[in-house]
């Protein structure tokens, strides 16, 4: 069989194939991201300890809610403000929806399968750099965040796409840093064959376990970076703070509504449900069955791959809404101070580690011992710094000058080991010239 990484652009399907399996693949996300926000009201509401969606179908409660909330965006009037750019207005939420769809093509979603008489791939295509076509798509994604804020004409949507924009930077970095392990480890880039890679046993002083070698165990602290990266690559709480409620009413979609509006809310589950895929491919064996089903015969190949690749993808996706439900949202130092502070040393330090590792593969005996001790240690000194060095209270420089609040002419919070004086009125001398004239005791007037 030719390879897929040494084939076209479409592989060696015939058109009609990929035009199926390029359908398949969009109407699939179509109708994930339904059930995806089915499944996000129901489980905020299990946590936060109230319903969710009740109404709407009958089979399973809810259910009818999101598509109920589709049609009416698609069919609400779609309303652009006078001043903004209408031509980038509009083209904003296209570029987000197109980024979001785009990383599926080179994401297995099973093995070999026989399809209309022909043998193929689910997969789209394949290529040797397609975990960086991923990266690159998501990358671009921001554009139309971007876009919106600067086009839209308003303070509050202008914030959002400045947001984003630092926000890609910060974590596409990281993330981009902790996926380099992966590449060392597998020694490739293609998505099919990280996920062949990991298909093969755990070989522990010589004597085989037949558990799979998943990079999420044997990369346990590139996977931690990843997972926290794409909290912030998919807008998840605590890193949404490009679309927070609280400080700007609703970021870079502020002005939009309707299909426009729509388009957004669409990308942004079917970005969570991308990362997501793409952490189950290159972190969890992707399509491949976990143990102990990998040892049943005939359960590890064919269709079967893709009951696997959901049920791990809905896992990482549960994960994700997990975090949206119970973590508190950072204040924007803190935001940005984590992807470069922490984030991006750690992987860096990571990416050494990894090396030297792969570098001193034929060692044997008592250096192979002292080499995984050292590579556990420095694993554990990672996780540590990682989780808890941001407990520890940096101590902050007093700063003597008087604070004013008012100064320069609007009210700011103090900074850091600056106390606020005894609260004062801040009036204006007109107003002060009025309340003397009407004073009764100044006037002579008996109260």
């Amino acid at each position: 069989m030719t390879p897929l990484n040494a084939s076209s652009i479409f592989g060696p399907d015939v058109w009609w194939i990929t035009l199926i399996k390029v359908l398949g693949v969009f109407m699939l996300q179509l109708l994930w991201c339904l059930f995806n926000v089915w499944f996000m009201r129901r489980i905020l509401g299990k946590m936060q300890n109230r319903k969710g969606p009740i109404m709407n179908t009958a089979f399973i409660n809810g259910m009818g809610q999101a598509i109920g909330d589709g049609m009416k965006l698609l069919f609400k009037e779609t309303f652009i403000p006078k001043d903004t750019d209408k031509v980038v207005f509009s083209l904003a939420p296209v570029i987000a929806g197109i980024c979001a769809f785009a990383p599926w093509a080179v994401i297995p979603l099973a093995g070999e399968v026989n399809m209309f008489g022909h043998t193929t791939r689910l997969q789209v295509t394949d290529m040797p750099v397609a975990v960086l076509f991923t990266l690159a798509t998501g990358s671009l994604a921001v554009y139309g965040l971007v876009f919106a804020g600067w086009s839209s004409d308003n303070s509050y949507s202008l914030l959002g796409g400045l947001r984003a924009s630092a926000q890609m930077i910060s974590y596409e970095v990281a993330m981009g840093l902790s996926l380099v392990s992966v590449f060392i480890l597998s020694g490739t880039m293609s998505t099919s064959q990280i996920v062949e890679a990991q298909a093969q046993h755990w070989n522990f002083f010589g004597a085989e376990i037949p558990v799979p070698s998943w990079y999420a165990v044997a990369l346990f602290p590139a996977f931690c970076i990843y997972f926290i990266s794409i909290l912030a690559e998919s807008n998840t709480p605590p890193f949404d703070l490009s679309e927070c409620e609280q400080e700007l009413v609703s970021g870079y979609s502020t002005e939009y509504t309707g299909f426009q509006y729509g388009t957004y809310y669409l990308a942004e589950f079917i970005h969570m449900a991308t990362l997501s895929a793409l952490a189950v491919t290159l972190f969890f064996g992707g399509y491949r069955a976990p143990f102990p089903f990998n040892m049943i015969e005939g359960i590890d190949q064919g269709w079967w791959g893709l009951l696997w690749f959901f049920l791990k993808t809905q896992v990482m996706i549960f994960c994700l809404i997990w975090c949206r439900g119970s973590l508190p949202r950072f204040r924007y130092d803190q935001f940005m101070g984590i992807g470069w502070k922490r984030l991006i040393p750690i992987s860096l330090l990571w990416i050494v580690c990894v090396t030297l590792m792969r570098a001193t593969t034929g060692a044997t005996g008592t250096a192979r011992t002292v080499l995984a001790l050292m590579m556990g240690a420095v694993a554990l000194a990672l996780i540590a710094w990682l989780f808890l060095g941001g407990k520890a209270e940096e101590e902050v420089e007093q700063i003597d000058d008087e604070f004013d609040a008012f100064a320069g002419g609007y009210p700011v919070p103090p900074l850091p080991g600056q106390e606020v004086p005894g609260t004062t009125r801040v009036v204006s001398a007109q107003r002060v010239a009025v309340d003397d004239d009407l004073d009764p005791i100044k006037n002579g007037v008996d109260a």
